[in-house]
């Protein structure tokens, strides 16, 4: 089975999805903006979601997670949540 970890921030519009990926292109930390920003009880952990496996997240997480590169900040990835900047840190 599949296992991943990932981190996140989770931000109400894509607008300001968009800005903050932006700001991490820019070279500012993830880490420290998911602190800030996200929406997400995982923010006092800076975005980082642990390890988990298909099927845990919401498809649209997932299809990130398992399929896109990783180290890349993906997004915004729109789920009923809200707007997702997701960074996958490992997938075995």
């Amino acid at each position: 089975m599949a296992r991943a970890s990932a981190r996140h921030i989770l931000v109400k519009t894509e607008q300001e999805a968009l800005k903050l990926k932006q700001m991490i292109a820019k070279g500012a930390d993830f880490g420290q903006l998911a602190k800030k920003h996200s929406l997400c009880p995982s923010k006092r952990r800076q975005g980082d979601l642990g390890e988990f496996g298909p099927g845990q997240m919401v498809k649209a997480f997932d299809n990130v997670v398992f399929k896109k590169p990783v180290l890349e900040v993906h997004g915004p990835v729109k789920t009923k949540f809200g707007y997702h900047l997701i960074q996958t840190l490992y997938r075995s």
